[in-house]
């Protein structure tokens, strides 16, 4: 096997640093926030979920690409990543599970990657500046050219995103004949969240990000899924009413990353951008309802400010995060609702969170067996 020439390239931070390395990808230019990874493993599923559209990942491993990529390990569609920050991109891959490189799967999907960076380097800047937007290039070497481009890139704050990976039409999974039906709010969701309800007896309707409560409520659903997705709860007004008409129901409604963070906005709990965000499958949490920690998977820029979740009496915090103490969890006390800022389905990840699939399932039963009669308030 011949490895092919590479070309120079350029990753550019909104600050002015500069890292050069060498092309992997599509031969072009990319542009969106850096962030990094630390997860050891699960490349493909980390590059294809809806939640890092416009953002540019650097993987804190080494080797990416070892070994390949596979039809059924994806999150979407397609690859949602802007862009990929790297030490080693390798060209091929050795596994009999593989359905082909990924050099191959970003040259389809139009991806552009650069290697050979010192990606220790540039991890613990970010660790020290904080996100900011940046600029990938193997096509343009001119730092003032790539600086012009890199100062329209718009912040991620104040940012919608979710309406560029939302499905545009609803659609069905699972069983017809399953014991629950489940109204999924798509701002962005993953796959395994939808596998994970359908392999606990869900059937489920995925409706895009701007449908209302009322015309999801035609379905008459058991329970809601408030899903993942990219970009700046804050500025999600229309979905903030949806989910208060969600947490005013007697509906079982559970809550995933962003889905966390809209709970919060209907709840009266501000969000804000972190410093460098929660990305990796490593991530120490801490039920306080059991007193047991959990390893969890974790993607997220935003967070809820404690604060504000203090003031809300019928409200408590079930998890925070043991590195920073930021909240990762919250429940209603008087209505069936409650949301985790990690990611249980945890692919990739440990699956010492799944319980909470398991929660959601016996809320559901519970209140199917007590049969009461749904009563929406303003």
């Amino acid at each position: 096997m011949k490895y092919t020439a590479k070309a120079p390239a350029i990753l550019l931070l909104e600050d002015g640093k500069v890292f050069y390395g060498k092309a992997a990808g599509k031969i072009g230019t990319a542009t969106g926030e850096i962030c990094f990874n630390t997860g050891m493993t699960g490349y493909q599923e980390i590059f294809t979920d809806p939640s890092y559209f416009g953002q540019i990942i650097v993987t804190t491993n080494v080797h990416i690409g070892n070994y390949g990529v596979n039809n059924d390990e994806v999150e979407s569609d397609s690859i949602k990543i802007a862009g990929l920050v790297c030490k080693q991109f390798n060209e091929f891959h050795s596994r009999k599970r593989s359905n082909g490189s990924l050099k191959d799967y970003f040259l389809k999907d139009g991806i552009v990657a650069v290697s050979d960076m010192d990606t220790r380097a540039i991890v613990r800047y970010i660790r020290d500046k904080g996100a900011m937007n940046c600029i990938i290039s193997s096509e343009i070497l001119d730092i003032e050219v790539l600086q012009e481009k890199l100062s329209k890139v718009p912040s991620m704050v104040g940012l919608e995103l979710s309406s560029k990976v939302s499905t545009a039409k609803p659609y069905f999974m699972g069983d017809p004949a399953a014991d629950y039906k489940v109204a999924v709010t798509d701002y962005g969701v993953k796959r395994n969240i939808l596998r994970s309800l359908t392999e606990r007896g869900c059937y489920l309707q995925v409706f895009p990000m701007k449908t209302s409560f009322e015309e999801m409520m035609k379905w008459n659903p058991d329970g809601f899924m408030i899903s993942n997705g990219p970009g700046d709860p804050s500025v999600m007004l229309e979905e903030v009413v949806t989910v208060k008409k969600i947490i005013n129901s007697t509906i079982p409604a559970f809550g995933i990353c962003l889905g966390h963070q809209l709970i919060a906005e209907a709840s009266g709990i501000s969000t804000f951008k972190m410093h460098k965000g929660h990305r990796g499958i490593n991530h120490p949490v801490k039920n306080l309802l059991t007193g047991k920690c959990e390893i969890t998977s974790q993607n997220h820029g935003f967070g809820i400010k404690a604060e504000d979740a203090a003031k809300i009496k019928n409200m408590e915090i079930t998890h925070i995060n043991l590195n920073d103490n930021t909240i990762e969890g919250l429940r209603y006390t008087d209505r069936n609702v409650f949301s985790v800022q990690y990611h249980p389905e945890a692919c990739p990840g440990p699956y010492d969170s799944r319980y909470l699939f398991d929660d959601f399932m016996a809320m559901i039963s519970s209140v199917k067996k007590a049969d009461k009669t749904i009563v929406v308030t303003a």
